[in-house]
């Protein structure tokens, strides 16, 4: 390489737009210099790698060049995984073996992450045969590769076999197969090798905290997220939207706002996963207007934080907020979901809009192509049943082109009990009891509507229907946050350990209410 070769690489550290880029790699071709596979590597490399890169571009320079090494297919392979493009990765893979270059175990790091990535078990395992064929299986970085494949693919057996196989086990190791049995639901076994592990990290925290967090046990993922930050790990991108969804969840306000204001202090991005975790969290927890400063401070919006405000909006009683808000969304070229429709469906029930919400029910697959599905027509029997239009909601249940499933069939029960139409619900409830629906909820709703009609012996019938059939309404449940931990009191459950405490207070503001009420009385009185 001549000195002129040498100074244009030493001006690529100093590149500041991709035009000077293109007019040092022009010198390189001219001169000859791109011939060396050392110099053609580190030009490619700076095209996918440095922050001014252009794939499209590298990727064109990638074909031209005379002569390519391992290297610089490995470069290619890597920038395309990186990038979320794992089909392009792979397409690469096979042009390189067509090549006549065999891989390496860098080759296959990258490759396994695009398997992963795809979730394809069947090339997962094409491409394990030829790890093994090639001598790679035993590389750290190869075996981490294909236990996490193995994981994110749902095949346990195999990631378990390799991983009581490994003689090295590092944290990602642990984390890698960690994170498949929390995914896969397996969240005991998962957290019994989290305590096993001998050396933990951020990523495997983050792992354990968002396998609870996928199967409901919110309790358990604040407690690890505190856990973690006692044990002096700083949560990442992963950990906190986990524990935000916990905190939505359970209503943990004052630990969800400790968490924004981690993130504030930190200055992490307020990415779409981030800003709609955090936009779910206040609406949930009754602080719509955080809700929207946050929708509002986010640079870029997708369907899922519009969806996530649109829900929160309707749920507090602003629907007319929640519609414009879904207007605003199309208008910015947004594309709504199955999940918005259902949203705003239930904004213009909420507000008796009926020819707004046919209009926008109607939308679904004309404008976008979307099939109504049976919670779109549980909306739609809502809509009709709360403006007292009961015959339309019949006639949506008896044409619906779907059998229509507790959500459709309630809405429905729930409209018969505001219009008052006490043989309709008996109907419903026929209905629920031949589909094997019929919960304890039905049951004492449709009680409540015989006792609205004074039609008490038929009370009696539906509770002892209820008792015959070992029906049992589900047990009401309240949770409150206390100096962060949320505690929950489920009616009936008397476990709790500071339950005679609670019930002194209770019993003593119970005595004060009644005196402030005998008070009030006789202040009446004496006026």
């Amino acid at each position: 390489m001549n000195a002129s070769s040498q100074r244009a690489f030493a001006l690529l550290n100093k590149c500041m737009t991709m035009t000077h880029f293109k007019q040092i790699q022009s010198h390189l071709t001219v001169s000859g210099t791109l011939l060396d596979p050392r110099a053609a590597y580190k030009i490619v490399s700076f095209g996918v790698v440095s922050d001014l890169g252009d794939l499209t571009y590298a990727c064109q320079l990638f074909h031209h060049l005379p002569h390519r090494s391992t290297f610089i297919w490995n470069t290619m392979v890597r920038a395309f995984t990186e990038r979320d493009e794992p089909i392009r990765a792979l397409s690469l893979y096979k042009n390189m073996l067509e090549s006549g270059f065999l891989p390496n175990n860098y080759t296959f790091s990258f490759l396994l992450r695009a398997c992963a990535d795809l979730s394809d078990a069947s090339l997962g395992l094409m491409l394990h045969s030829q790890v093994i064929r090639l001598g790679w299986e035993s590389y750290d970085f190869v075996q981490n590769g294909l236990i996490h494949l193995y994981a994110t693919c749902d095949c346990m057996g195999p990631a378990r076999k390799l991983f009581d196989a490994s003689v090295s086990r590092d944290v990602i190791t642990w984390t890698a197969l960690i994170n498949g049995y929390a995914k896969a639901g397996s969240v005991v076994a998962a957290r019994a090798l989290f305590d096993q592990m001998p050396e933990k990290n951020t990523v495997s925290w983050s792992a354990m905290i968002t396998g609870y967090a996928q199967v409901g046990l919110f309790k358990e993922v604040l407690e690890l997220f505190n856990d973690m930050q006692v044990s002096g790990y700083r949560p990442n991108h992963s950990g906190i939207v986990g524990a935000l969804t916990a905190c939505a969840f359970l209503g943990a306000l004052d630990q969800g706002r400790w968490i924004h204001a981690f993130v504030d202090r930190n200055e992490m991005e307020l990415d779409r996963i981030l800003g709609t975790a955090l936009i779910d969290m206040y609406a949930k927890c009754g602080c719509i207007d955080t809700a929207c400063t946050v929708f509002d401070e986010m640079p870029n919006k997708d369907v899922f934080a519009f969806t996530s405000l649109i829900s929160g909006l309707a749920n507090h009683g602003l629907s007319a907020r929640a519609i414009e808000l879904f207007i605003r969304m199309k208008n910015e070229g947004v594309v709504p979901n199955e999940v918005t429709y259902i949203c705003v469906l239930s904004a213009c029930s909420r507000m008796g809009l009926v020819d707004e919400g046919m209009r926008i029910f109607n939308s679904m697959s004309q404008d976008y192509g979307i099939e109504p599905g049976v919670q779109h027509y549980g909306c739609l029997v809502d809509l009709f049943g709360r403006a007292g239009m009961l015959e339309e909601a019949k006639k949506v249940v008896r044409e619906m082109p779907l059998e229509p499933d507790s959500y459709v069939l309630g809405a429905l029960l729930n409209a018969c009990r505001v219009q008052g139409d006490v043989e309709l619900g008996k109907e419903m409830l026929e209905r629920f009891v031949q589909q094997s629906l019929d919960h304890g909820g039905v049951h004492v709703l449709l009680s409540n509507m015989y006792a609205s009609a004074n039609k008490w012996d038929d009370v009696a019938k539906v509770r002892k229907g209820m008792e015959e059939k070992r029906v049992k309404k589900v047990p009401g449940c309240s949770l409150i946050e206390v100096d962060g931990a949320v505690c929950e009191f489920v009616a009936g459950d008397r476990s709790h350990r500071f339950m005679e405490d609670i019930m002194l207070i209770s019993r003593a503001i119970d005595g004060n209410l009644k005196c402030l009420r005998c008070d009030y009385e006789d202040d009446n009185i004496t006026e």
